[in-house]
């Protein structure tokens, strides 16, 4: 994971060379927002996938944590590109940052600077090679998703992922791939950083956005998902739902479509990926590669 160059307030710098003080505000206390965005290598060229899309809930959460971009939409759609073109990547993850940086120490961010960072890099499937075919172990979280009044579900905080930090490393720790995290009703949220998906008897359920992030991916999916003739259904569901449903798959920028094969030492379904997953799965990655043409206004080409 390394590229030549940043993008860093309008400058490209040399990937080591890209430095915040280290009494930033955004290191503290958290006070950053982000995106995770993928870029595709196609027959017509690298495309990024659904970057407007991306760049409007970059906006929305810089918005919910009051920080204004000193930059337009377009600026920084511009400089995503630029920094893909310069680091010479035909497929890559993207992550534009939007921080306060220092000017002075406190719980008050409003003192400080707002700053803007877009790295890129190659990166292959999240969860290991073999995940997006053979799917992952999972564990309900001992940790429940933050309470909807406790801070924004609706943007990508940096601060907010503590959560799902513990949440991945109780998972890992037991002997698994990923976690699941409730909420603190007990309802199915989602993963630390996934949104998530199950099908019983032909029906693909997911989790209501109302606790969850609104996922680009999750979006994608129930579309490609409805367009291929299946019923998508909003839900709540308690974890005993996803135990005897007959498939269960994570969904997100960096995990794509993961299936997930075992939950709580339960399998689920016949213990491997699914037919529909296998079958949205096909679909997913042949719109991100441009081989899709009812699809081409989800890429953007650089």
């Amino acid at each position: 994971m390394k590229a030549e160059k940043i993008w860093m307030d309008g400058k490209m710098v040399n990937w080591d060379k890209a430095q915040v003080h280290v009494c930033a505000h955004a290191l503290h206390y958290g006070s950053g927002v982000f995106e995770g965005i993928r870029a595709y290598k196609t027959e017509k060229g690298t495309a990024v996938f659904r970057l407007k899309e991306h760049i409007d809930r970059l906006f929305n959460s810089a918005k919910i944590l009051k920080m204004n971009i000193p930059y337009t939409k377009e600026q920084i759609r511009q400089a995503i590109k630029d920094t893909i073109k310069v680091n010479k990547l035909m497929s890559c993850y993207i992550r534009p940052l939007i921080y306060r940086g220092f000017q002075e120490l406190g719980i008050n961010p409003f003192k400080c600077p707002v700053n803007c960072a877009i790295a890129v890099w190659e990166w292959g499937a999240y969860l290991g090679e073999g995940a997006i075919v053979n799917g992952i172990k999972t564990k309900i979280s001992s940790y429940a998703r933050s309470y909807i009044n406790s801070t924004s579900q609706k943007a990508k905080i940096c601060g907010n992922y503590i959560n799902s930090i513990l949440a991945n490393m109780e998972a890992l720790e037991a002997g698994v791939d990923e976690a699941i995290l409730l909420d603190t009703r007990g309802y199915v949220a989602e993963g630390p950083g996934e949104n998530i998906f199950w099908i019983r008897n032909g029906v693909i359920y997911t989790t209501p956005t109302a606790t969850v992030l609104e996922g680009i991916t999750r979006d994608s999916v129930i579309k490609i998902a409805q367009d291929m003739g299946y019923q998508v259904q909003e839900k709540y569901a308690c974890r005993d739902e996803l135990y005897i449903s007959d498939e269960v798959f994570f969904t997100g920028t960096a995990a794509e479509v993961t299936p997930i094969r075992e939950i709580d030492n339960y399998q689920i379904g016949e213990g491997k990926r699914g037919p529909v997953t296998e079958k949205i799965q096909e679909k997913y990655f042949a719109i991100v590669k441009g081989k899709d043409q009812k699809y081409l206004d989800w890429l953007d080409y650089i």
